[in-house]
């Protein structure tokens, strides 16, 4: 009876740890987004007022890290008609969950802000047009979808 009482306390023990720390996990995970989120240094990069529409070729598809401490993101190099540009489009988690897949040699339109990366013109995506297929990445101010919530 005594190594009952004392298995039962020692399960209990371990659940209410076990699930304050898979509770904080979550927590952080939605929290943080892996610097993806509204507010970060990346995200502030976007400017509404050097938003312009490209259309060209998918050269590659790459996952990559934008900022140190950042989560896996995933870019594109497109080809245009006057030069080849590295198009992000968001974090991996959020990018491979989505309907509209996006490969080499895809004819894409992208709508996005024009900004300096690492001494290269790149395009921070806002909407990917490929076909009929539209992905939605950012609102008109550049506020991610996959953050979730709006300022009002």
């Amino acid at each position: 009876m005594k190594k009952l009482v004392t298995l039962i306390a020692a399960m209990a023990i371990f659940g209410a740890f076990y699930g304050a720390e898979a509770s904080a996990q979550q927590r952080l995970l939605w929290k943080g987004g892996g610097g993806w989120g509204q507010g970060t240094p990346y995200a502030r990069m976007y400017d509404p007022q050097s938003v312009e529409t490209l259309s060209g070729v998918v050269v590659s598809v790459d996952q990559v890290t934008p900022m140190k401490g950042m989560a896996d993101g995933v870019h594109v190099m497109m080809e245009t008609d006057t030069e080849t540009i590295s198009v992000h489009l968001g974090p991996s988690w959020y990018i491979e969950n989505q309907d509209m897949t996006i490969e080499p040699t895809d004819q894409i339109e992208v709508t996005g802000s024009r900004i300096t990366f690492e001494g290269e013109p790149a395009i921070i995506a806002a909407e990917v047009e490929k076909g009929d297929d539209v992905l939605v990445l950012r609102d008109a101010s550049g506020i991610p979808v996959w953050s979730g919530w709006r300022r009002r």
